[in-house]
């Protein structure tokens, strides 16, 4: 009788990582990283105009500037043993596989934690006010939201127009399915010209009226009032956006640095962990720049 042989492959399926490039989007005081807080000095009141001036001498003000601050935080993962002893059964690299995935989601938990704190506290919040479509961002959530459409994009563009926040430099991240939302509000036309301004390198997949779109898997849950939703999500809770004007946030980012120990003898293994300093923050104290996008609930 032929004996059935068991084949194993030399490389381990990992898992998919959302997209985080979205961070390059804002100024960079990466070169701060190694203080514990960074300082944003903020402009003082802008001097008054006078037409026609018949008093002299004219009264001399003096401009009072403020500033703004943001913490730096350390971020590290659970430490991970390797038994080497186990390793040699295996056709892979678990090693490289484990360090791997360890550095990844430090970066991702410390991408997602700056992207929280770009939102300001009492932000400007718009609500979508599409149709009906069933909530995405919670296995038990209930009811239907607001799908994400172009008008959402052109009341975002009207806010940020009216505060007078620069043209360029406009970016709107959504979730994988917001941004489908988007997609089927748009004409055949729009949907062209849409994709057209897409530029993969730098991870932005489309242009519309003046943003530059960013996708992930997911972004933000929000309240039903539009609040930033921080802990575990609610049956009633919605999927949230950010919009902001790149000039409006920060990021600072230290190394990744590994901690080893190999041949630990009381553990019969190596000992490994990842940790970095990260901050960020919106840094303008009017909070101009910075929109939150929540789904509205039908009525």
């Amino acid at each position: 009788m032929a004996l059935n042989r068991e084949i194993w492959i030399h490389d381990i399926v990992e898992g998919f990582v959302p997209d985080d490039s979205f961070l390059a989007k804002s100024v960079d005081h990466s070169e701060y990283v190694d203080n514990k807080t960074v300082h944003v000095p903020q402009a003082g009141a802008e001097p008054n105009t006078t037409k026609n001036r018949s008093v002299f001498p004219a009264t001399i003000k003096t401009r009072t500037d403020g500033e703004l601050t943001y913490d730096l935080d350390i971020y590290d993962v659970e430490p991970l043993r390797v038994r080497n002893l186990a390793d040699v059964e295996l056709s892979y690299d678990k090693r490289q596989s484990m360090l791997s995935q360890s550095k990844k989601k430090l970066q991702r938990d410390v991408a997602m934690d700056t992207l929280k704190k770009w939102v300001p506290s009492s932000p400007t919040i718009i609500l979508t006010e599409g149709a009906g479509e069933d909530s995405h961002i919670h296995s038990t959530a209930d009811g239907q939201r607001k799908a994400m459409t172009k008008k959402t994009v052109m009341n975002v563009r009207k806010q940020f127009d009216m505060d007078d926040v620069p043209d360029t430099g406009r970016v709107m991240l959504l979730d994988a399915i917001m941004y489908n939302q988007l997609l089927n509000s748009l004409t055949d036309a729009e949907v062209l010209n849409f994709l057209a301004g897409a530029d993969p390198i730098k991870g932005i997949i489309g242009t519309f009226l003046g943003f530059n779109f960013m996708k992930r898997s997911s972004v933000f849950v929000t309240t039903p009032t539009g609040a930033l939703k921080i802990g575990q999500a609610s049956a009633t809770d919605c999927a949230g956006a950010l919009a902001w004007q790149e000039d409006c946030v920060s990021r600072a980012l230290g190394n990744v640095e590994m901690y080893e120990a190999t041949k630990d003898p009381t553990y019969y293994g190596d000992i490994f962990s990842y940790a970095m300093r990260a901050g960020g923050k919106y840094i303008r104290e009017d909070k101009k720049g910075v929109v939150l996008i929540s789904q509205g609930t039908p009525a």
